[in-house]
């Protein structure tokens, strides 16, 4: 299966050393996709993993194509880690805002000259033009790091609302430009955001929670009990979460229409892994506020809705035993597997809501797909939401996305970016049930 690849060049590159990357890339059966201007770069996709000259050369970065790793170990990181983090987040991020502005370039002129469309693209080469001046060397002091996550925190400030902007002005573009382009252009868009902002999130919260630059009182250190490394903890327990996202659903639910259906988790309900938390939050939010629509609309609120979290098998181990899985006591057992979390979890939520009609299942996952009243779309697009629509998600999803058919793919472009999924079975004229699938980011 064919792979992208972004390769960049150090700043201060020569033509001849960016002709020589293309040649030795195009002698490796690859074949250049996009060239940068902004950047010294491109993107080439090869055959298979077949970039090793390439990456032995100093002047030349390569990075897969959708790729957001973390690294760099447990918080507090000492100042010459927090220099490799910077500088690690530094490779990745112009590249990514480059294609970015390019997509964005490629849409019709018409789409991009709408006013919401037209903020987004100029957020985004404001943040290209700040980050461009620091790859011309490196970060190599605490005064450097500082001010580099400084530009860090404001670029996700920036770009806090740019789904919900795009959201309302591919909705007043819809006469020019097709439902099938447009899901094609924020499918790719929004899951290469997904990944940008984890990049960037993660060097901000390592920053803070290491801090060797502060003395004294600092209320982001670690004193080792922390569970949390960056932006993942390694102990996340979904019920949790779950309840989080039930209460704040439950809230919002009884002030649209005077009632609140009820939650049950069964199966596991103390199994942990190592998750993005707010990730989980945008998608059971998404979930949740779904089910919960569908229950009381079907006039079945006194239903519960059910909640299942059931823990993959360790392939690695032996099969677990019928209990829950909990650290504080796993140290005490003989057996050192169970202080491990497992590779994934499934969580199932079934309401009885009367299911998903034949004639919306295979729309589902389209972007600006929705059950939504054309009144109440218009409403949305002028920005009155009323208080349902009103729930917001994690890492700055504003929920005005709710009613414009965001939500589905959205929640599964999050599940997917760590290699999980959302599968959706409705049984029309009783109630759906949705498989959310999570992978473990590892055993950490």
């Amino acid at each position: 299966m064919p792979t992208m690849y972004n390769i960049t060049l150090k700043q201060g590159a020569s033509p001849e050393q960016i002709d020589k990357a293309k040649e030795i890339a195009k002698s490796q059966g690859g074949t250049i996709k996009h060239e940068f201007t902004l950047i010294k770069g491109f993107t080439v996709e090869f055959p298979n993993e077949a970039v090793h000259t390439l990456q032995t050369d100093d002047h030349i970065h390569v990075e897969q194509d959708g790729e957001a790793r973390t690294q760099h170990g447990r918080p507090p990181l000492s100042a010459s880690t927090l220099f490799t983090s910077a500088n690690f987040t530094l490779s990745l991020l112009p590249i990514r805002l480059a294609h970015r502005i390019q997509a964005l370039r490629n849409l019709p002129f018409i789409v991009v000259s709408n006013p919401h469309i037209s903020r987004i693209y100029n957020n985004y080469v404001h943040s290209l033009s700040t980050l461009l001046p620091y790859q011309e060397r490196q970060i190599n002091t605490l005064e450097e790091e500082i001010q580099f996550t400084e530009v860090m925190a404001d670029l996700v400030q920036t770009h806090a609302d740019t789904i919900p902007i795009l959201a309302r002005g591919f909705l007043e573009c819809r006469k020019y430009i097709s439902p099938v382009d447009v899901t094609g252009f924020l499918d790719e868009h929004l899951r290469a955001r997904i990944g940008t902002r984890l990049i960037a999130e993660q060097h901000i919260a390592l920053h803070l929670s290491s801090q060797p630059h502060c003395n004294g009182y600092d209320p982001y250190a670690q004193d080792g009990s922390s569970t949390s490394i960056g932006v993942i903890d390694t102990a996340l327990r979904p019920a949790e979460i779950i309840r989080q996202c039930e209460s704040f659903v439950s809230e919002i639910c009884e002030l649209k229409y005077g009632v609140r259906p009820t939650v049950t988790i069964n199966g596991q309900p103390d199994t942990r892994l190592a998750h993005v938390p707010t990730h989980l939050e945008y998608i059971l939010t998404e979930l949740l506020k779904n089910a919960f629509r569908a229950t009381v609309e079907s006039g079945k609120e006194r239903e519960p809705i059910e909640v299942t979290i059931a823990a993959a098998p360790d392939p690695d181990s032996s099969p677990p035993e019928s209990t829950h899985l909990d650290p504080a006591k796993a140290s005490s057992q003989e057996d050192s597997t169970t202080t491990t979390t497992p590779p994934g979890v499934t969580i199932r939520i079934r309401d009885q809501g009367g299911g998903i009609s034949p004639k919306n299942i295979n729309n589902i996952w389209a972007y600006s797909f929705t059950t939504f009243s054309d009144e109440e779309m218009l409403d949305l697009s002028n920005g009155n939401a009323d208080a349902l629509n009103a729930i917001s998600g994690a890492s700055g999803e504003s929920s005005s996305l709710a009613g414009l058919g965001y939500g589905l793919p959205l929640g599964r472009a999050y599940a997917e970016h760590f290699g999980g999924s959302i599968k959706v079975q409705s049984l029309w004229g009783w109630g759906t049930d949705v498989y959310l699938k999570l992978m473990g980011l590892g055993k950490m």
